[in-house]
């Protein structure tokens, strides 16, 4: 049941996979994510920060 608005990801499904690849990036994957958060593709640790900050997530 992945989230991923990313249709073309290969890892799409594969969340160790997504999870080891978007921490490498200093990134969350995008189940991290409301929908449209998710939908801006901005996955930086800083930009979730934000969406805790303003009780988005």
């Amino acid at each position: 049941m992945c989230t991923c608005s990313y249709d073309p990801c290969p890892r799409k499904g594969l969340c160790c996979e997504c999870l080891q690849y978007h921490l490498k990036k200093r990134q969350l994957p995008g189940c991290c994510f409301p929908p449209a958060a998710e939908a801006t593709y901005d996955r930086s640790f800083e930009h979730f920060a934000r969406l805790v900050q303003e009780k988005k997530v």
